[in-house]
């Protein structure tokens, strides 16, 4: 791999995600070796994904590369490669361009997309946990515009022009609302030989309420502002299967369409060598104790997604969600020091700050510990958050004029088919 050797304890990092930056930064000026192993060369903000599958913001807006981050900090490497294995015992992790050692190994791999067993769902829909895999929605969907267009056949056309989202959390929420303004403020201007009312978003959820997650008066409102966009919203409903052109659900539902995206869960994308009882089964994540170490490990040590941490607060781990993450990851680079100089350690205590989603244009929802609330403020809180969360000064620029010129003229400008997707891949 190139790395220098060094008489500092050598902390490797697998994931370039929340967790993997936010430890880089408060590791970077200690007296330790850092590298930095990640799949890609870059950051990915997820919580703006759905943004660049709707058209509304290019994929560099919301992906910033790790080695600019790392360039401030002398003894920091990174490493653009899959870690296959950990050999605990040697101290050693197997990766597609060799084998490195570490003192002290910290696996931030957070999430991937759980499909519960499905395979033709699997095949057919289309995820959404990667910048890629948001270009490939982007340039599904216009594509479908396209050939809508000019297809004869009104069977075809209403496959074509129907949209089915799986998964009512802040993801699958987002997504329909954004859908929703391609719908209503780029179709009629752009395909004029289309009607817009053929185009119809699906939003289904298994539970009895979008947003579970959040408050019932937020799921109220989000649900009301779906609606008012028209979204078509389905609760207490699940898919059992999708072969590329139909939707069948547990209900009598059956929804003809050649696009379904599935935002419907996550499981925790695991590297493989750790002993199998560290492991909960359920959600695929390592099993941590109160200093983000490893159960049986005292220098592995497991962050974010990835980790759960059961307290009595939180029986089944913390939300899956980048603050729990960035907390983690601050805490343990102020433990890592005091770990090597042999110091007790502090333990993690997770403070909420909220929850938010936003719906589309003026609407979106806040659940903090004393206050919520809906509507234009919750929007503007929502986007500054988020502006504030970008990394990189360049991203946070883009995305704010990205934002304006949208706002000013109902607009997304970013409807460009770069890479054609080809669902029979």
């Amino acid at each position: 791999m190139n790395i220098p050797q060094t008489n500092l304890p050598r902390i490797v990092i697998i994931g370039g995600g929340f967790a993997g930056i936010n430890l880089v930064k408060k590791l970077g000026k200690k007296p330790v070796q850092v590298v930095l192993i990640d799949k890609r060369n870059y950051h990915t903000f997820q919580p703006l994904l759905y943004q660049v599958s709707s058209a509304g913001l290019e994929p560099d807006s919301i992906a910033y590369p790790l080695r600019k981050i790392l360039k401030r900090y002398e003894n920091t490497y990174f490493r653009m490669t899959k870690v296959r294995t950990i050999d605990a015992e040697a101290k050693e992790i197997y990766t597609d361009i060799g084998v490195i050692s570490y003192d002290y190994l910290v696996i931030a791999t957070g999430t991937k997309t759980n499909y519960f067993g499905n395979k033709e769902i699997e095949k057919h829909s289309m995820p959404m946990k990667k910048v890629p895999q948001a270009l490939n929605i982007r340039s599904l969907i216009l594509q479908n515009f396209e050939q809508a267009a000019i297809t004869e056949d009104q069977t075809v056309r209403k496959a074509l022009l129907n949209f089915v989202i799986v998964g009512g959390g802040p993801t699958g929420v987002e997504l329909a609302g954004a859908i929703a303004e391609l719908k209503n403020h780029i179709l009629p201007k752009d395909y004029r030989d289309l009607i817009a009312s053929d185009m119809q978003i699906y939003l289904l959820e298994g539970s009895a309420r979008v947003l579970p997650t959040m408050s019932e008066e937020a799921s109220k409102k989000a649900a009301r502002f779906l609606t008012k966009l028209g979204v078509i919203v389905h609760c207490n409903t699940f898919v059992k299967n999708y072969d590329g052109k139909k939707v069948t659900t547990n209900l009598s539902l059956k929804l003809e369409s050649e696009t379904l995206i599935w935002a419907a869960g996550v499981t925790g994308d695991l590297v493989k060598g750790l002993n199998a009882e560290v492991l909960v089964e359920r959600a695929n994540r390592y099993k941590v104790n109160e200093y983000n170490q490893v159960e049986g490990y005292s220098n592995i040590f497991a962050l974010g997604d990835i980790a759960l941490m059961s307290t009595d607060a939180y029986p089944n781990g913390h939300p899956q969600v980048a603050q729990p993450a960035i907390q983690q990851a601050q805490l343990l680079g102020e433990n890592l020091p005091k770990l090597i100089a042999g110091k007790p350690l502090k333990k993690f205590k997770y403070i909420d700050k909220g929850s938010m989603a936003t719906v589309g244009r003026n609407k979106a929802v806040v659940d903090l510990k004393h206050y919520k609330f809906g509507g234009f403020f919750a929007w503007f809180i929502w986007m500054f958050v988020h502006l504030m969360a970008l990394v990189g000064f360049r991203n946070r620029v883009v995305v704010f004029f990205n934002w304006c010129y949208n706002y000013i003229n109902f607009d997304k400008a970013a409807r460009l088919i770069i890479r054609p997707f080809n669902k029979l891949k």
